[in-house]
């Protein structure tokens, strides 16, 4: 299976407050918030949503196209996506911008606030799905992740125009698209990847009810952090996939993204969907227990181990033979 991912490509700096934000919150005060955080840790690491599911696809010994806009300044980061195994060969490189920055701020709660500038991703939208495909020798499944919103909706038409199948993961882009827009990006998806708050947002963004979306897209994939995952079709009850338990949590940032890669690479190995979102979850605690978003490390047996431990020896087995050739 060939997999495109689209989406922001960027820097991040992860910066960390040893309080809690909502103890500087002053309730009858929140419509004049000024406040300063004095962070005591700082990381500054690569990221963006579709570089941090790519890298995770390649590192599970798959052959990702990233599809993003980065700045001149990229050369660094596009060697280390190529040693991971995800072909960069789409990635638009803008004369006039920085790649993008995220810069966010994790409390003691595991809370965050975080700032992102768009930088060359703005550029986005003039990559055309279409050209990279046909040098791809042709997709099988695009993720739309979070990316310029032009982009985003160019990239979903496309991909719907050229009969490949679309995984859609508008995320934090939700907050500022049009409820016409966020129906476009949802309308037709195979997939539809978001976590509770995003679930909510949606259907506040789109005006639509859960059953509404069901009938829209194929499998809805809702994240719960600490609860796990919720598979929901509109054909079936709902399944609920627990999260593989974590002995230390270092840094929440790129979880989610982590899950996104185990999740498409067990569709790309034909898992069913509920060993898919196993291995995403296994990889998901992985990249929680370490700092930044790609600084994990990726050992087979150790991703076995955890499978093993809570979804049991089957489960396990089935995926041990897949991940052999993962180094």
């Amino acid at each position: 299976m060939r997999i495109a991912v689209t989406g922001s490509i960027a820097t991040d700096h992860l910066m960390t407050f040893p309080g809690r934000f909502t103890e500087q919150l002053i309730p009858d005060q929140l419509a004049h918030v000024s406040l300063s955080f004095l962070a005591d840790a700082l990381e500054i690491r690569k990221g963006g949503v579709a570089a941090n599911i790519a890298f995770g696809i390649g590192r599970l010994g798959l052959r990702p196209v990233l599809v993003g806009a980065a700045g001149a300044d990229f050369t660094d980061y596009d060697g280390r996506l190529r040693a991971a195994g995800v072909d960069t060969s789409a990635v638009r490189i803008s004369a006039a911008h920085h790649t993008a920055r995220f810069a966010c701020t994790t409390d003691a709660d595991q809370n965050q606030i975080a700032t992102f500038y768009a930088g060359a991703m703005a550029e986005a939208r003039h990559i055309d799905l279409a050209a990279v495909g046909r040098a791809a020798g042709g997709l099988d499944l695009v993720l739309v992740g979070a990316d310029d919103p032009q982009a985003m909706l160019r990239h979903t038409r496309t991909a719907h125009d050229l009969h490949v199948d679309v995984a859609a993961d508008p995320s934090q882009q939700l907050a500022r698209l049009e409820p016409e827009q966020a129906r476009r990006l949802v309308h037709g998806a195979h997939w539809l990847f978001t976590n509770e708050y995003e679930a909510a947002l949606l259907q506040e963004r789109t005006g639509w009810s859960e059953r509404d979306v069901l009938n829209r897209v194929g499998t809805w994939i809702i994240t719960r952090g600490a609860d796990g995952v919720s598979l929901l079709t509109g054909h079936t009850v709902r399944e609920d996939v627990p999260a593989v338990p974590s002995g230390k949590i270092a840094d929440p940032t790129g979880v989610g993204d982590a899950f996104r890669a185990g999740f498409l690479a067990g569709l790309a190995w034909e898992l069913p969907y509920r060993r898919a979102a196993e291995l995403g979850c296994a990889l998901a605690t992985v990249v929680l227990e370490s700092v930044g978003t790609q600084e994990y490390e990726l050992v087979p047996a150790d991703l076995v181990s955890r499978i093993d431990r809570t979804y049991g020896r089957v489960a396990a087995t089935e995926l041990q033979s897949l991940l052999a050739g993962v180094s």
